[in-house]
């Protein structure tokens, strides 16, 4: 029977203890001085007075963040020191204790007999392991019923505490990944732009807030420099905010090298040494620059690391060419040569540049999105805009893989020259 009854009150307690607890809250400090003070009130616990305490672990001491009840008033931030009060330290182990009151300030404010337990994350200082939190209540008569009831009580408000702190710190990284977010958005060109008789259009689109692919168009600052347009294109092989770190720190060190004018595989092989050095050796990058000139032939210069090889369409003969890497992916090993190669574009040929992203997209039965459905839809957008031609393989891209659980970033820069054939 007497089995019987501490099972009823043990289910009756946790009920009780969670509608207390059910309250959203943002701060687990004023959770427990609510918590405080409806046990204080509750009339079937019978207790005069509660307070909370907070450990300060470079003090070794408790101290008191509220206090509620029929008892005189503590000064306020009052502590208690652990090397005064030895029985704190076995708390960690029994959890719930009850003593008699031997604080000289607490027992001339009326606390005679209190039960204590211990709430919260368990805390290592130079002197052991303690509790974050101290619940502790007065009575003048405390039921041994009521320590069984402190013990489920510090159960269940230490598990809403960690889901408050869990909030908490999920909320911090929301905040940290959309400054990210932010700063990432605003290191991207514009959309479109255009050179000579070329029109661009660029589109990136991160799988998350934050991603590791990128894209830029370059422009020489100085007039009296050849006119060039430089575009680039990369993608760092890790995922989420480590991706879009290393993505940031290449597309600014390839924007800082560029702008002194080194040549091109120059400019790849120190880059690629310093993402080597900087970077682990598995987050490698893959890397694709082009640059569009003045010249009568209208010739485009590349070099390709590693990157997707990007789609060349002749329009005139309608055939398809591929930029093949003509170097390896950066950050792989220290010492690489990067090769420079060229193309011609003609009227209304168009370049295709893109992250796999865009190819390795899949459907529902993992089945690839792949170069051969792009070079179709290229083909099939052959009279459209540089803009159309990006949105309708984004499009195009995103009917394909709607249905699929696995996703990646998607940029793509779409290069046209003006013209009729």
């Amino acid at each position: 029977m007497e089995n019987s009854n501490n099972s009823q009150h043990q289910r009756e307690t946790y009920k009780l203890v969670e509608k207390l607890i059910s309250t959203q809250y943002t701060d687990p400090l004023e959770m427990l001085k609510r918590l405080v003070k409806d046990i204080v009130d509750h009339k079937g616990f019978e207790i005069t007075g509660g307070r909370v305490w907070e450990l300060i672990p470079d003090e070794l001491a408790y101290e008191l963040r509220m206090q509620y009840g029929n008892v005189e008033k503590i000064p306020d931030n009052y502590r208690i020191y652990i090397q005064d009060q030895p029985f704190l330290a076995e708390l960690v182990k029994e959890r719930t204790l009850t003593k008699v009151e031997t604080d000289k300030v607490l027992k001339e404010k009326g606390i005679k007999l209190y039960s204590v337990t211990g709430v919260g994350p368990i805390v290592r200082t130079r002197a052991g392991k303690f509790y974050k939190y101290l619940l502790g209540f007065n009575a003048p008569e405390i039921k041994p019923t009521f320590s069984e009831t402190l013990t489920i009580i510090s159960s269940v408000a230490t598990v809403s505490m960690k889901n408050i702190i869990d909030l908490i710190e999920k909320q911090k990284i929301r905040e940290d990944l959309y400054q990210a977010a932010q700063i990432q958005r605003s290191i991207l060109p514009d959309h479109s732009t255009d050179f000579l008789d070329y029109e661009l259009y660029g589109v990136c689109i991160p799988d998350s807030a934050v991603g590791g692919d990128f894209f830029d168009y370059l422009k020489p600052d100085s007039t009296d420099e050849e006119e060039r347009l430089g575009i680039v294109i990369g993608d760092a092989s890790s995922k989420g905010l480590p991706a879009a770190i290393q993505a940031l720190f290449v597309s600014g060190a390839f924007r800082m090298g560029w702008s002194y004018s080194t040549r091109m595989s120059d400019l790849f092989q120190r880059l690629n040494k310093l993402v080597y050095a900087t970077f682990p050796y598995e987050r490698f990058v893959t890397l694709f620059y082009c640059e569009l000139t003045s010249s009568q032939n209208r010739l485009v210069l590349y070099v390709n690391a590693g990157h997707p090889a990007p789609i060349h369409y002749r329009v005139e003969s309608d055939r398809i060419a591929k930029l093949m890497p003509t170097g390896g992916l950066l950050g792989i090993m220290p010492k690489q040569k990067f090769k420079v190669e060229n193309i011609r574009m003609h009227m209304g040929d168009i370049l295709v540049l893109f992250t796999d992203g865009i190819t390795e997209a899949m459907d529902e039965n993992r089945v690839l999105y792949g170069e051969d459905r792009l070079c179709k839809i290229i083909k099939s957008q052959k009279d459209s805009s540089a803009k159309e031609i990006a949105f309708a393989i984004i499009e195009d891209v995103n009917k394909f893989s709607a249905k699929s659980d696995v996703n990646d970033d998607k940029t793509i820069i779409v290069v046209k020259r003006k013209g009729k054939v």
